[in-house]
């Protein structure tokens, strides 16, 4: 039998274990169309990016890390959901003229924190859908301020026939505050979305929070405040990341000013690849093939940098093949807060993301989904193999991008029979390894047969029995 004092004493040790571990905070930076190699931490030496280098030293790099598509309002769905885009219903960049969004049964990654009591906020980019029913306050976020989708997407757009847009709003809450964004306007979206942030943190210091911060740049038009104008060295591109990285400063300053530094999981990544046909208005996919809008690795595979001082190693780096789908779950696991009842795709990736010892990653596979539901590729769940189903993509074929905001056309080159790369040895997808490993191919194969009996394929025509139906205005049709 124990004494009391014994009792008293596993209490007490319980109930300080519990104090001395709240639950951690989260901070998701998403940018608009960074490339792999456009910050520091991952080999640009064009411009400097100090904070995110001090955020990679302090934390934990990721060269494998991958988005589900290489297209806005897919990736951000896949992100916020857990799940494959085409499984929601949701393809490409939904447009101001879309009368689709996210369906209110999903669950956000907000949503699920808020099952634990959460603040949550965002500031940024959401292209979820824009009416009322599909906003941010609609889907497990506390507040919302930003554009509703690509700040492209206006009547100023040089490539836009005239009358196509409508003026682009800015919104706060449900609420539209500027109903005509202009170019007047734009320079000063990163600091105001910084600043949102910042004061986000500061109200909720006290309470575990979610903050989704996501950046409307680097996207095309490019702009940037007066403070980072032509400070650079190198182009209006330049100053714009050198604006996003002091953003990061911004955060990271915050959370230290407030001793949450310990307690927070700030993660910096992108949605897709660099839209290359801009050119000197784009950035660098470095060694990786392609960009924006295909499955190539140019397109799906980004930066990313996770810092948790005390949780995971400083200045660290894993190969490890992680896809933005992952979040959700691990999130989830973190937090203790139970999963979605409905089918999702993502896992808990914890273990990898640490870096402990024997992780594996829990997939079999990932799927590589781009324009109307096609099938494009298949990457093994440990990241290596990767095969190029027959499908049709853009390229510049090696010529030079766009000058100024203006771009360069694409071409499309169509691939006739699958290919197979081994990434680990090329990771630039130049040579086709599917010949010399007929059984890692058949693998793959497979995995894309169950890729299409879940989600389809309109390439090879086929329906999936998992793919569930997007938000829609009443009147929009299916």
């Amino acid at each position: 039998m124990k004494t009391f004092l014994q009792m008293f004493l596993l209490v007490a040790s319980a109930l300080c274990a519990n104090a001395a571990a709240p639950p951690p905070n989260v901070i998701v930076i998403f940018c608009d169309d960074l490339g792999y190699a456009d910050i520091g931490p991952f080999g640009c030496k064009a411009y400097a990016t100090p904070h995110l280098d001090r955020m990679a030293k302090e934390g934990r790099k990721f060269t494998n890390f991958h988005v589900s598509q290489a297209v806005c309002s897919a990736s951000r769905t896949a992100l916020l959901t857990g799940c494959y885009n085409n499984r929601v219903g949701i393809h490409g960049a939904l447009g101001p003229g879309s009368r689709i969004g996210i369906h209110t049964n999903e669950i956000t990654m907000a949503e699920v924190f808020k099952q634990k009591g959460y603040a949550t906020g965002m500031a940024g980019k959401w292209h979820l859908g824009h009416h009322p029913q599909f906003l941010p306050v609609r889907h497990g976020f506390d507040e919302y301020y930003g554009l509703p989708y690509s700040n492209d997407m206006w009547p100023h757009h040089p490539e836009a026939k005239k009358g196509s847009y409508p003026t682009l709003p800015l919104i706060e809450g449900e609420k539209v505050i500027d109903a005509d964004v202009t170019p007047a306007d734009q320079p000063a979206l990163t600091t105001a979305y910084t600043e949102r942030a910042v004061r986000f943190i500061e109200r909720n210091k006290s309470r575990p929070f979610f903050f989704y911060l996501a950046h409307t740049m680097p996207h095309v038009p490019l702009f940037v405040s007066d403070k980072f104008k032509g400070k650079s060295g190198a182009g209006l591109f330049g100053d714009v990341i050198q604006e996003i990285d002091w953003s990061v400063g911004q955060v990271l300053g915050a959370l230290k000013k407030h001793g949450l530094d310990d307690n927070t999981l700030v993660i910096f990544t992108s949605d897709n690849g660099p839209w290359l046909s801009y050119g000197n208005h784009a950035g660098s996919a470095g060694p990786l093939r392609e960009g924006k809008g295909t499955a190539w690795e140019g397109g799906t595979r980004v930066p990313c940098v996770m810092r948790w001082p005390g949780k995971l190693a400083a200045g660290t780096s894993s190969d490890a093949m992680l896809m933005t789908i992952d979040l959700l779950p691990t999130f989830a696991k973190l937090i203790g807060a139970e999963l979605p009842k409905h089918k999702i795709d993502g896992l808990d990736v914890w273990p990898l993301i640490t870096g402990a010892a024997g992780a594996k990653n829990p997939h079999d596979a990932y799927w590589s989904y781009y324009a109307q539901n096609e099938l494009q590729a298949v990457f093994s769940g440990d990241g290596r193999w990767k095969l190029q189903l027959p499908h049709t993509y853009r390229t510049l074929a090696g010529r030079v991008g766009g000058k100024n905001g203006a771009p360069t056309r694409y071409e499309n080159v169509k691939i006739e029979q699958p290919q197979l790369h081994d990434l680990q040895n090329d990771i630039g997808e130049k040579t086709d390894v599917a010949a010399a490993n007929p059984a890692i191919v058949e693998r793959l194969l497979k995995s894309a047969e169950t890729a299409r009996a879940e989600l389809g394929d309109s390439l090879t025509k086929q329906q999936g029995a998992g793919v569930r139906e997007p938000g829609r205005l009443p009147d929009a049709q299916k």
